[in-house]
């Protein structure tokens, strides 16, 4: 037992990427956790980890044997949490990583079902479109939209979101509706990637050249652009409802259609607490039932 103790602790150290940080998360002196991996060191008759004043680094065989520990860590965990799956009653807090304006448009509702479905379970909400280390912060779930990079994290799809082409009304009256995709050539095209757009329309594929004075990199920049009658938008139709609504933007080229886009929760093992399972199965639910 004191043994799986020792490697919880070094998985922590190693998370915290110190151990003054291991320390405070498990409420042991700093002392005694540096003592501790020392002892783990000399059992196992392998240094695990180089030290500075500054910083620790896993050597060759620590990383290796972080990956060991950090499963048999995650199992042993996971063990303790399957007693409270019987009474189907998950509790805690989730640490949850979403983009800004995808959180605030489209997930915010749904994370208000979830609550009322849920409620002993607490969010840590960080809204960041960034990529995050998984191994350091503290972040126990993150929903990405769009193409991943490769990586040894855990991505499951939960759906995708469907996007058209919007303008505002006054945009449309000052340079004409566009009537075909090379159309758009002539238009102020305002875009989140420095990419062609790829339409489709029955068995038809086109990929365009667009250009535009805009380049960004942020969705909420993009709808408001739009709005302000800047520009031809790309933008995903769950998010620009009242906007359609309100007749604040309108559908351009309707028979055509942009490539959807897919999301995907992100873990960084397979091994998931149940607080976490459940809320992963509830939004993919929520992304199939549309």
């Amino acid at each position: 037992m004191r043994l799986l103790n020792d490697m919880a602790l070094f998985v922590e150290v190693i998370k915290a990427n110190s151990f003054r940080g291991a320390a405070e998360a498990v409420g042991l002196p700093n002392s005694t956790v540096s003592r501790r991996i020392a002892e783990l060191e000399r059992r196992i008759g392998l240094r695990l980890l180089n030290r500075t004043t500054r910083r620790i680094e896993l050597t060759e065989g620590g990383r290796l044997y972080y990956e060991r520990c950090r499963r048999i860590v995650d199992e042993a965990r996971l063990a303790h949490e399957e007693i409270s799956d019987l009474v189907d009653n998950p509790s805690g807090l989730i640490r949850l990583s979403i983009p800004i304006d995808f959180g605030v448009v489209y997930l915010a509702p749904l994370l208000a079902e979830f609550a009322e479905r849920y409620p002993q379970i607490q969010f840590d909400l960080d809204l960041t479109p960034k990529r995050l280390d998984l191994i350091r912060d503290p972040v126990d779930l993150v929903i990405r939209i769009g193409a991943l990079p490769d990586s040894q994290l855990i991505a499951r799809p939960l759906g995708t979101l469907q996007r058209n082409l919007f303008a505002s009304p006054s945009y449309l009256a000052r340079y004409g509706v566009p009537s075909s995709p090379a159309e758009l050539l002539q238009h102020q095209c305002l875009r989140m990637l420095d990419a062609p757009w790829i339409l489709h329309a029955a068995e038809q594929k086109v990929s365009l050249p667009i250009q535009g004075r805009y380049l960004l990199n942020n969705i909420g920049m993009l709808r408001r652009l739009a709005l302000l009658g800047q520009g031809i938008a790309m933008l995903v139709d769950e998010m620009i409802g009242e906007d359609l609504a309100q007749g604040r933007l309108q559908r351009v080229l309707p028979s055509w259609r942009a490539e959807a886009l897919p999301v995907y929760a992100i873990t960084e093992t397979r091994l998931v607490p149940a607080k976490v399972r459940v809320l992963i199965d509830f939004l993919s639910e929520q992304f199939n039932s549309k």
